[in-house]
């Protein structure tokens, strides 16, 4: 289902570079307009050449820390399977649930320490990420959305950031309100401190953890908590953008894309029910 971005309170009238009405009136409605898909491969021009360099790298990387875990502490393997729930939870229960939806409430001590475990997460700002999402419910399944699941299972799951954003997706993007997150203290300390602080929580705290707890090598702990944890969770989350929105049950709206998928559920700690 669509949602009108309009009148809603995380939408706004005005932006700093233009007008709501003017950018409307000379336009159609995005899900009425036609995709601009790039070929594949992809021309240069449409390539994010800094995100697709440390996406690639970050792949290897986890691809790598499969290698280290015959080496790793008992200790050290149950560390990196309970940072996949905590750090998912710093997604699904902070970035997603609390920020992007505001579906309940919370203490500044209780934000701090879901930011915290998002920042391990590391899947950009809770900022941008609850910006996007916004835009992405706003206008699911357009032209506008940040990883339109038409475009394919590819697109959705992380070719979208791979690629230049559509101007479309940039232009809704600015409709939305975020004043609600520049409000947020913790919110804002972490996109302040974008990417290093992110970096760190990710990559060196769980082998720094590992390493002075049970006396793990750090590098051990750098690729399996780490590296290994880190893209694993990745592309559970990013199951919810591509699997969920193409794949599963359609019981209360058939004619919707998003659908109930069970494996991306459990993947991705409760985010699998899409057809609601």
């Amino acid at each position: 289902m669509v949602l009108a971005a309009y009148g809603s309170s995380l939408s706004r009238a005005n932006t700093e570079e233009s007008s709501l009405d003017t950018l409307t009136k000379t336009t159609i409605p995005y899900k009425d307009q036609e995709r601009k898909c790039s070929s594949f491969p992809p021309p240069l021009k449409d390539i994010r050449f800094t995100m697709a360099t440390y996406i690639t790298l970050t792949q290897l990387l986890g691809f790598a820390g499969i290698f280290f875990v015959p080496y790793c502490k008992v200790a050290t393997i149950w560390w990196a399977f309970i940072l996949w729930p905590i750090t998912g939870f710093g997604i699904t229960g902070g970035a997603h649930r609390l920020w992007a939806h505001r579906s309940y409430k919370a203490s500044f001590a209780y934000r701090f320490v879901v930011m915290l475990v998002n920042s391990c997460a590391n899947q950009g700002t809770i900022f941008h990420w609850a910006r996007d999402h916004r835009t992405h419910h706003f206008h699911s399944e357009t032209v506008a959305d940040p990883h339109d699941a038409i475009r394919g299972f590819w697109f959705a799951h992380m070719g979208w950031l791979y690629l230049k954003k559509d101007p479309r997706v940039a232009e809704a993007g600015r409709k939305v309100n975020v004043d609600d997150l520049k409000a947020d203290w913790p919110v804002m300390f972490q996109h302040r401190n974008d990417p290093w602080w992110n970096f760190v929580w990710c990559f060196f705290i769980p082998g720094f953890v590992a390493q002075l707890a049970w006396g793990e090598t750090f590098w051990n702990g750098f690729f399996v908590p780490g590296c290994l944890r880190y893209v694993w969770v990745l592309h559970c989350t990013w199951m919810v953008n591509s699997g969920a929105h193409l794949w599963g049950g359609r019981p209360y709206d058939p004619q919707s894309n998003p659908a109930e998928n069970k494996l991306v559920a459990i993947l991705s700690i409760g985010e699998g029910w899409h057809n609601w």
